[in-house]
């Protein structure tokens, strides 16, 4: 019987030590995991915890100090008064002018583009206009000059500028503000096509508003400045990310939560039809949800 008992107690002892050991693995696996993930969260939160958390880095996509392209106003804005393209009272009169824009505006310099929160509406109008006015295949050769040319003083980037001495259709088109060869405006057609805008579903090959006219005269600056592609797709990214703020925070924080950052992303692919046209960002946001801090966006009309 003693022999059974000291037995019997054993394999109890042997139960309980065995049982308080695997509580103690179990508790310290737990622990350690714990611990791991928190330190995994730490150094990629894409990877750890609730992604919808993740937000991009607005000062990366939409910096206090704006944008500044390599290239300039130059006398454009004296020219496109003098031509009637820009009636100068109107323009005063609808767009807030601060001192630098009006000097950009009424004596021109060598004023490289800048682009921010304060003015993106003057710089968009003014892209808007110098578009309008500049010789391009895309009224010629692109939808508006074939599928569309019956309406093509109906467009919202036609005859919504009402900041021309009569009608803007008048002026479309109409001058070589800055020459461009065959080959250049070649690339001009090739880069448009490839840019998209959040307002519509269509390309800058497109212009049919003033978003795509004023991104298209950005692109043909930048062409006859010689720019690179890529140079040229960053740059136009830029104006579109403080044309469209909100949804260019959404797109940062999409790619922000795969773990890409801002300054890291194809601007190509970024400006593509999946993510910068109407339903792709559409899309973006959906997928997204809201971004605290994100709003606004741009308007189509002058």
């Amino acid at each position: 019987m003693m022999i059974r008992h000291i037995m019997i107690k054993n394999i109890k002892n042997n139960k309980v030590i065995k049982t308080c050991l695997t509580v103690m693995l179990v508790s310290a696996a737990f622990i350690f995991g714990v611990g791991f993930q928190r330190v995994s969260e730490l150094k990629n939160p894409t990877k750890g915890g609730n992604k919808a958390e993740v937000l991009a880095d607005k000062s990366k996509v939409l910096p206090d100090a704006g944008f500044t392209l390599p290239i300039s106003w130059g006398d454009l804005g004296p020219r496109l008064i003098s031509l009637g393209v820009i009636d100068k009272d109107k323009f005063a009169s609808t767009v807030n002018l601060n001192s630098e824009e009006e000097k950009i505006l009424n004596e021109g310099g060598d004023i490289s583009i800048t682009i921010n929160e304060d003015n993106s509406q003057f710089v968009v109008d003014l892209l808007w206009a110098i578009g309008l006015a500049q010789k391009s295949e895309a009224y010629t050769k692109g939808p508006m000059g074939t599928d569309y040319k019956k309406d093509i003083g109906n467009f919202a980037s036609t005859g919504g500028w009402t900041l021309a001495k009569g009608k803007a259709v008048n002026y479309l088109g109409k001058y070589e503000l800055f020459n461009l060869t065959d080959e250049q405006q070649n690339r001009v057609a090739e880069i448009a096509k490839n840019i998209y805008r959040p307002c519509c579903g269509n390309s800058t090959w497109f212009p049919d508003c003033n978003h795509g006219m004023a991104a298209l005269a950005a692109i043909e600056m930048m062409v006859a400045k010689n720019l690179s592609n890529d140079e040229i797709y960053r740059n136009v990214l830029k104006l579109n990310s403080f044309w469209f703020p909100s949804t260019y925070m959404n797109i940062a924080t999409y790619f922000e939560r795969k773990g890409i950052k801002w300054d890291k992303i194809d601007a190509k692919i970024v400006l593509g039809s999946d993510y910068s046209s109407g339903q792709g960002s559409a899309n973006i946001a959906k997928e997204v949800g809201p971004v605290p801090g994100s709003s606004g966006g741009g308007s189509c009309g002058a």
